[in-house]
């Protein structure tokens, strides 16, 4: 369920603004996105799986929360990290 260090590390690199940064706000956007994905698709074998659902309810409200301080703070940021994850806002 959870993301292997080689996924981790390869969003971080991506979504990094500087050689040091581990958890700007569009790194953990991004890692957010990428454990909800993974989620959903388990989600969608085990329909059951309500302690999971849980789970996946709480990410999305943090992936939320996230978005609205990177918009409130760096807007291009924003439109740049909603474009590269293909999320709708």
């Amino acid at each position: 369920m959870s993301l292997s260090t080689a996924h981790r590390s390869e969003i971080i690199k991506d979504f990094r603004r500087d050689e040091n940064d581990t958890g700007s706000p569009a790194v953990q956007i991004a890692i957010l996105t990428r454990r909800i994905l993974d989620i959903a698709e388990h989600l969608k074998e085990h329909k059951h799986d309500f302690h999971t659902r849980r789970g996946l309810v709480l990410m999305v409200g943090k992936r939320n929360r996230l978005l609205k301080y990177l918009a409130r703070t760096d807007r291009d940021r924003y439109l740049d990290t909603i474009k590269r994850l293909g999320l709708r806002k």
